[in-house]
């Protein structure tokens, strides 16, 4: 029998505990020896994640489909077990944490103020970012999901700049507060879901919960169901916002990202490097992992608008909850884009920008919520819904295109009344056939195959990693050019080129990286992410392009601002004889990593999509149907 500790995935999440310990009680005066011990515990965990990386590249999973997992009783009396497993995307997203958490402590050198604390509190939320993606019990992933918030508050709040108290507050009360409708959603499941399967005792072991929960109470005679002695649709959906809003607040998704700024600018930046570089992240893997796979039934659901106060229904407007994803993935990349570009302020330009580069991602999401409730709900046996998804409806002629097929291969009678006086069985039986003449031309989206939504899925994944790295590159940067000169405002700076080339070179490759320069690695994913949305979501990728347009202008901004043009000559004299501006070993030491990987990333994407792709294709095609 495996050990706890036998489990690499155990050993992963506890050692930055252990190693936080550690250095918090190491005494008073060795704090160059805390600096050290901190940034050589961290690495035995990065050299882990790329253990585990390379062994899901060269492996087959489990028969669980999960590569590592280990099961063990520990909190029975709630229906909670410590279930832990990674799979190709979740693996992705530990190698960027095991990556970029030395990478901070690097950086947070820099702090004399009591160094022990800070560096224990990023230890801590390194072991907090290995568990959200390592969880794959509920209670064990909100843990985690939660715990996080606690360092990431302290390290703004005592370390970051003038306004870091409001920062820190507002980071800490969006986030928690956005949480508490996912906390009553995860009672209403478990305890359904144990009903369903022992009869009582809840149970929050994700894998059941994706088996169970997406047909719960649902009578295939009726259409409809009931949970708690209410209508099973509505009280999904309500769950359904409470996961929703959890973790759109924190990718964030617009126009829930005003935390983001106020954040980012006032975080010290070995901090914002782990904040803009993985918790962002957080809330995308989130809508991967739960909120499309557990609610196929509600992002299918058609509804029509009604605009507030009046009651009146815009009956010529039905949405469905991908194609609101994709718009609100549309403003972020574009207001994002104009928000960053309206920016003199050199960290909240960065910041803004993280809202747009996000957007991409939410795009790529919005691809996979249409397809793959389509291919769920055709699973499934909810026909009419899954025509619904596939852009079409059931309407009377129907009736005569698919009616005598329908009854001849259902051994019913002739279909000869109007779809809305039809029994649901029958009905079902109507879109089965319809859905079968859709699938002969397309499958997915209104236009969309289970191609777009690989290719645009691989994307989005693809652009969490490269994000987290040109992010965290762009805020190392950003920060270190703070810590000498202690000024971000663009209006002041000008010409530091002649002064500083090489910071110069790094800010550079790093923006054009960040811009999606061919070659590097932004690049990949975003052209993943448009070419896998353009046919699903043609409207809202064209209106994009104002983004990447923006994208351009605010990231040659900053170059201009600070590099180019005359130089200022006060800082030639604060440069000369006060302290250089240049660039120093211990930054590009800690930016190198960053740089190699966005050109490698950039020339041979291969290295990291098959273990993308493998576990994207088995989610979309786990239905059968192709």
């Amino acid at each position: 029998m495996e050990t706890f500790f036998g489990n690499p995935l155990n050993l992963l999440v506890m050692l930055p505990l252990f190693s936080a310990v550690i250095v918090a009680v190491l005494p008073k005066g060795l704090d160059a020896l805390a600096r050290w011990t901190a940034l050589g515990l961290s690495l035995i965990p990065m050299v882990i994640s790329i253990g585990l990386f390379y062994a899901v590249n060269s492996t087959a999973p489990d028969a669980s489909g999960y590569w590592f997992e280990y099961t063990a009783e520990w909190f029975p009396q709630i229906g909670a077990g410590w279930h832990m497993g990674v799979d190709g995307i979740s693996v992705t997203m530990i190698l960027l944490t095991g990556i970029l958490t030395p990478l901070s402590i690097l950086i947070a050198f820099e702090h004399d103020e009591n160094p022990r604390a800070i560096l224990a509190l990023i230890l801590f939320l390194q072991m907090a970012m290995f568990g959200v993606f390592s969880a794959l019990d509920m209670v064990v992933f909100f843990i985690f999901y939660e715990i996080g918030l606690v360092p990431m508050y302290f390290i703004i709040n005592q370390w970051g700049g003038a306004n870091r108290r409001y920062a820190s507050n507002k980071f800490f009360i969006y986030t928690m507060a956005a949480s508490l409708g996912m906390l009553l959603a995860m009672q209403l499941i478990a305890f359904s879901v144990g009903n369903e399967v022992n009869g009582g005792t809840p149970i929050f072991d994700v894998p059941t919960w994706l088996e169970v929960w997406p047909n719960y109470a649902y009578d295939p005679t009726t259409g409809g169901g009931q949970i708690l002695g209410f209508d099973a649709g509505g009280v999904k959906y309500l769950a359904f916002l409470g996961f929703f809003t959890a973790f759109a607040l924190k990718i964030p998704v617009f126009p829930f990202h005003t935390w983001l700024p106020d954040a980012h600018t006032e975080a010290p930046t070995a901090g914002s490097m782990l904040l803009a570089g993985v918790l962002l992240k957080q809330g995308a893997y989130g809508f991967i992992r739960f909120v499309i796979p557990l609610f196929p039934d509600v992002v299918a659901r058609e509804f029509v608008p009604t605009i507030p106060f009046t009651g009146v229904q815009l009956e010529f407007l039905p949405l469905q909850f991908a194609e609101i994803i994709a718009f609100l993935a549309m403003l972020g990349i574009v207001l994002g884009a104009f928000s960053a570009w309206a920016q003199d302020d050199f960290k909240k330009l960065v910041a803004y920008s993280s809202v747009n580069h996000m957007g991409f991602v939410v795009m790529g999401l919005a691809v996979m919520a249409a397809v793959y409730s389509t291919l769920w709900a055709a699973s499934a046996g909810r026909y009419a819904l899954a025509v619904e998804t596939a852009g079409e409806k059931l309407v009377d002629e129907d009736v005569i295109l698919y009616g005598d097929l329908a009854a001849a291969n259902y051994n019913f009678t002739a279909f000869n009344i109007p779809i809305e006086q039809m029994p649901q069985v029958e009905r079902e039986a109507l879109a089965q056939e319809k859905f079968k003449a859709i699938v002969a031309d397309r499958i997915g989206g209104p236009t969309g195959t289970i191609q777009d939504a690989n290719v645009a899925l691989n994307g989005a994944i693809l652009q969490m990693f490269n994000h987290g790295l040109s992010a965290a590159g762009m805020f190392l940067l950003v920060g270190g050019l703070y810590h000498k000169a202690h000024t971000r405002d663009l209006r002041r700076f000008g010409g530091l080129w002649h002064i500083i080339p090489a910071y110069g070179a790094f800010l550079v490759f790093t923006s054009m990286a960040s811009l999606g320069l061919p070659g590097l690695n932004g690049f990949t994913g975003e052209w993943l992410i448009v070419a896998g949305s353009f046919r699903i979501f043609p409207v809202m990728i064209l209106l994009s392009m104002i983004g990447l347009l923006m994208t351009g202008a605010y990231i040659l901004k900053g170059l201009q601002k600070v590099l180019h043009g005359p130089l200022n000559q006060e800082w030639k004299a604060y440069h000369e004889h006060h302290h250089s501006l240049e660039i120093d070993l211990r930054e590009v030491i800690a930016l190198s990593p960053l740089v190699v990987l966005m050109l490698i990333t950039g020339i041979y994407p291969n290295w990291i999509l098959p273990v993308i792709d493998g576990t994207v294709t088995d989610m979309l095609l786990a239905f059968g149907i192709n």
